[in-house]
């Protein structure tokens, strides 16, 4: 893993890439810094954060479009699955390259608390809690834009799949007042739901009776769950798929300055799920 680890982080920035997203990370948050906490006078770095996460959206395509996909298009995938390194030491190499490049505008943003401090009143502990939740949250997106590399080989694909799928987690709060809240509208939602996972299960492991079980199982629960109790699933689909608002830690964490450690082990663990599915991606690649 160290050797892919090394070789990847050597690869950002022989071709800039690393250079060009950490400056453009760093300018935006220097911009938004200057404005919110040195010119207006705001003595919590979270508002700089907040108003950074659409700059990172933007910036995290850029970094991960050529994970995965620029060795597939360049057919270097058949050495690198062939080589003595496990299938999870390649993907953690080059994750762990990506969040180190991440990790250089982070640690320059921990320097801005302490300059708040040095102008006026400070809040050091909820800040650095912001930037732990901010670090964490981008981990999430770089691990989401891990995926979508792998699932191509076009790198403007790859980058197009990571913005559109991240701009759809920062809108989706909004999306959620149009979902149906009745318990018929939760249980068509939820089989549709159900039945994306199970299509998503079987192009990652094809074991067609694996998922055929799941589906028949996820079907007769709703269903007999529908007809002994309708309350149940009254405002589920809407309560479920708000799970998955990613910013909704950070948001919580910036506004009430109390650091929430379910919220930060559910980014962990988000981006362990998103990292098991881009080696299950690659493994199917490899035996086919």
């Amino acid at each position: 893993m160290k050797a892919i680890y090394e070789r990847e982080l050597k690869s950002y920035f022989y071709s800039m890439t690393g250079y060009v997203f950490i400056a453009f990370l760093t300018m935006f948050m220097g911009i938004y810094f200057m404005v919110y906490n040195m010119i207006n006078g705001y003595p919590y770095f979270s508002y700089t954060l907040n108003s950074t996460l659409m700059i990172l959206m933007i910036a995290v395509p850029i970094l991960t479009m050529r994970s995965m996909a620029d060795e597939r298009r360049s057919r270097t995938d058949q050495m690198l699955l062939t080589s003595p390194v496990s299938l999870w030491g390649i993907i953690m190499g080059k994750y762990l390259s990506m969040i180190t490049i991440f990790a250089v505008p982070m640690a320059i943003a921990c320097l801005c608390p302490l300059i708040i401090k040095a102008n006026g009143t400070a809040y050091l502990a909820e800040d650095y809690a912001s930037i732990l939740a901010f670090f964490l949250l981008g981990c999430v997106y770089i691990a989401i834009g891990l995926f979508i590399s792998s699932l191509t080989e076009s790198q403007l694909i790859a980058a197009a799949g990571t913005f559109g799928i991240l701009l759809l987690l920062i809108l989706w709060p909004g999306l959620l007042s149009f979902m149906p809240t009745t318990a018929l509208g939760s249980l068509a939602g939820l089989l549709i739901l159900w039945s994306l996972v199970c299509f998503v299960m079987y192009r990652l492991t094809s074991h067609v009776p694996l998922a055929l079980g799941l589906e028949a199982l996820g079907v007769m629960g709703l269903a007999g769950t529908y007809l002994v109790k309708q309350s149940l699933l009254e405002h589920a689909l809407t309560d479920i798929l708000g799970k998955i608002v990613l910013t909704d830690v950070f948001n919580n964490i910036a506004g009430t300055h109390i650091l929430d450690i379910g919220g930060l082990v559910y980014y962990v663990s988000a981006a362990a799920i998103l990292l098991f599915l881009t080696v299950q991606s690659t493994q199917k690649r490899r035996w086919s």
